[in-house]
């Protein structure tokens, strides 16, 4: 049974899913470490001590000071220490080293000085970049992508979202692999591939592309898995649709409230965690407007800037559950120091699966601790905005008024005299519908409502 918005249970920010679920929260200073998802070798993570760079190619100065405050923040969350942070200005990242030869000596220096035993790149690296930084900083080097990779596998808890994490982390390694200890040896070419000549008998195929083979293997086999599920997925959709049931997503950056929103608006109890990414799996409940039409609200995995597109496209079928709502609940987290940039983030990973197209009420979530200069500006910029503050309750009023608002009407106008022993199309006209004159008489109740062209359809037989 749902319950309107406005007669939820008062769930505050700091609501936690449930007590079993208290292990999934991120202990101050814990390790983090990938799981052995495969057979083959791969560069495990451990993320301690850390010094951060980071590649300054456009912008404004406080542009790139916020970019390497987000890359401290993904660190934190991915259980490390950040020692130092040092940024180059360059016109584009060196294609050998990322950063140029004399940064290059000035990050091994600090890293030295700092006793810091990894190197984190505020970019996607190639393998020659990466290989390159390590022989000359003798410290392990992580790029964002390994590092937002390594958050995902860490918080992933569904059968669903722990395959989209190993998908998207096999696809990451097998363009990285490395030959380790003696087993390096090539196939012989030429002439000497059949047998003719010094070379021709080595040992068959070398260990590096047996690790890439397994890799393979591993992605064909978790993509058919993951075709299993979405299947499940596409049919609890299509059944939705089926009994007309509008739905509501709710997108945004990482962190910036969503589940806390869903809490506050249907007492869904899920984890909340001042920790970025700490939902993964989405989660939709029911629930009603004050007239009764019901539709679903789902929380959905948070974005950030330049989100890997491995977990992009690994994440796809999740992601689709934006692609396919009725109106899309953008939350925004205005104490950011750039909220502006949150927006143009989550607007193009919208326009890379397909929601651009989508209605969206834009939503200014921790209004309680932004700074009033920072408000005005968006509030220019976004005139039709609703200001919230899902940790305090503030503006939830307001933000039950704008969904109704725009969620979509029933278009077909019908008046009619239903039988009482068809109580279950009165149920489904308060449901899916608008109605405006409801009446009991003798023979049956009189209804005058906007309903779907469905319904509409099998009322036409009671029609007056």
């Amino acid at each position: 049974m749902t319950t309107p918005l406005d007669m939820q249970p008062n769930y505050d920010g700091d609501q936690v899913e449930l007590a079993e679920r208290h292990s999934l929260r991120r202990v101050a200073g814990m390790r983090t470490e990938l799981e052995d998802i495969s057979e083959v070798e791969y560069r495990q993570l451990r993320l301690e001590r850390v010094v951060l760079i980071s590649v300054w190619t456009s912008g404004t100065q406080t542009d790139a000071d916020n970019a390497v405050a987000e890359l401290k923040l993904l660190a934190e969350t991915a259980g490390s220490e950040v020692l130092e942070a040092l940024v180059q200005r360059r016109s584009q990242p060196d294609a050998a080293t990322y950063i140029g030869r004399g940064k290059v000596d000035e990050v091994a220096e600090v890293v030295r000085a700092t006793g810091a035993d990894t190197v984190i790149c505020d970019g996607e690296l190639q393998p020659a970049q990466l290989r390159n930084l390590e022989d000359r900083v003798k410290v392990k080097v992580v790029d964002r992508t390994a590092l937002i990779l390594d958050i995902f596998a860490s918080h992933a808890k569904s059968a669903e979202g722990k395959a989209q994490v190993e998908l998207a982390q096999l696809q990451y390694l097998r363009q990285r692999l490395r030959g380790w200890g003696g087993n390096l040896s090539r196939q012989a070419g030429g002439r000497a591939a059949g047998g003719a000549g010094i070379g021709g008998r080595g040992p068959g195929e070398t260990k590096l592309e047996t690790d890439r083979r397994r890799i393979q293997h591993r992605i064909a086999r978790l993509r058919r898995k993951l075709r299993e599920m979405d299947a499940t997925r596409e049919g609890k959709r299509t059944e939705r649709r089926r009994h007309q049931v509008p739905s509501v997503a709710i997108v945004g950056y990482t962190n910036a409230g969503k589940s806390s929103l869903l809490n506050r608006l249907t007492g869904a109890g899920v984890l909340v965690e001042d920790a970025l990414f700490a939902t993964l799996d989405p989660t939709t409940r029911r629930t009603q407007t004050r007239d009764g039409r019901v539709f679903t609200l789902t929380d959905t995995v948070g974005f950030v800037r330049h989100l890997p597109h491995d977990l992009v496209e690994a994440f796809r079928s999740t992601l689709e559950e934006s692609a396919t709502a009725d109106l899309l609940l953008h939350v925004v987290d205005v104490s950011d120091p750039d909220p502006e940039g949150q927006i143009t983030a989550v607007r193009q990973v919208l326009a890379e699966i397909g929601a651009s197209g989508v209605p969206e009420l834009l939503v200014c979530n921790k209004a309680d601790q932004a700074e009033e200069t920072m408000m005005l500006a968006v509030r220019a910029n976004h005139p039709d905005c609703v200001v919230v503050s899902a940790r305090m309750g503030h503006g939830l009023e307001e933000l039950v008024d704008a969904i109704e608002e725009r969620l979509p009407n029933p278009d077909v106008e019908i008046e009619a005299l239903v039988p009482y022993e068809r109580g279950d199309l009165i149920d489904r006209i308060h449901r899916t519908g608008s109605i405006e004159v409801l009446e009991h008489t003798s023979e049956g109740t009189r209804v005058r409502a906007h309903v779907r062209p469905g319904l509409a359809e099998e009322l036409s037989s009671y029609s007056v």
